[in-house]
């Protein structure tokens, strides 16, 4: 049983540092800390004393994970939300992070993405060449409707 608590307690020390590092969701240290061994029981013990130590907080990381996927990666909502819907986090704090996108960012980020995409679409054909631009924008997670508002704007 000794041997257990320290390695429960290296385990939680070990999380910490990890946690303190970089942003982590609660569903992802509890799979690290399963596979290290640990019950799902114990797994529950650690994360809510990360928690309380404030080393996790997933309303934190998901407005990092955000920020960091709307800003670096160009990433639209539908992207953003599928992805921490993996994560197993809850459509309140999914849905809270995502209303902290400011809507003509949003509507700016898309449009500059649709129109570098338009200057390096080769298509001769019109049609072809708003394929192209659709699919780009929908797998970067934009909306359909709002990739077909703005499509006007891109192609001549």
């Amino acid at each position: 049983m000794e041997t257990e608590q320290k390695t429960a307690q290296e385990i939680f020390e070990k999380m910490a540092a990890h946690c303190s590092r970089s942003e982590q969701c609660s569903t992802d240290i509890h799979k690290k800390i399963t596979t290290a061994g640990l019950s799902s029981d114990e797994a529950d013990e650690i994360i809510e004393k990360l928690k309380a130590e404030k080393f996790i907080d997933d309303e934190r990381y998901v407005r990092s994970y955000v920020s960091d996927k709307f800003k670096f990666n160009k990433w639209g909502k539908v992207k953003i939300r599928h992805y921490l819907k993996m994560k197993g986090l809850s459509d309140e704090l999914i849905q809270a992070g995502l209303n902290k996108i400011e809507t003509d960012k949003y509507h700016e980020t898309l449009i500059k993405t649709m129109k570098e995409k338009a200057r390096k679409v080769k298509k001769k054909n019109k049609y072809e060449k708003m394929g192209q631009i659709i699919r780009f924008a929908q797998n970067r997670g934009f909306e359909p409707e709002m990739i077909h508002r703005y499509l006007n704007e891109v192609v001549d």
